[in-house]
């Protein structure tokens, strides 16, 4: 295997600051998303373009505080391509009361709604 095209779980770990056996419980999670390839005794490698899905899936999960369901709702929408696209900085959730939403485009509403929903089911 090509050592660039290639990269070891533990490599992608050590990349994303995460440990291993998350990247092992996101592939059962998001199974059509993360497809690593295996090579002698089981070992997982990772191409390049799964590699941005996992940094994907990562600000989703802990910069933008999405749940494992909200972001199967996004592959499941076919919308994972687009949060790939995204600039972090429009989808910042926010702490402080919004009075006027101004140029907000789907995604950043559906992060807003997102939040919304978690924040509801933490107070019930």
């Amino acid at each position: 295997m090509d050592s660039e095209y290639f990269v070891s779980i533990n490599e992608v770990a050590k990349r994303l600051s995460i440990p291993a056996h998350t990247l092992r419980y996101w592939e059962k999670q998001f199974p059509t998303a993360i497809r690593p390839t295996t090579g002698a005794g089981g070992r997982r490698y990772y191409r390049p373009e799964t590699i941005k899905r996992l940094e994907t899936i990562k600000s989703l999960l802990y910069d933008r505080g999405m749940t494992i369901a909200g972001v199967k709702k996004i592959l499941h929408n076919g919308e994972f391509g687009d949060a790939l696209n995204t600039n972090k900085t429009e989808t910042v959730v926010r702490t402080e009361p919004v009075t006027v939403i101004k140029n907000a485009d789907a995604e950043s509403i559906r992060v807003a709604i997102d939040y919304l929903e978690q924040a509801k089911s933490f107070l019930e």
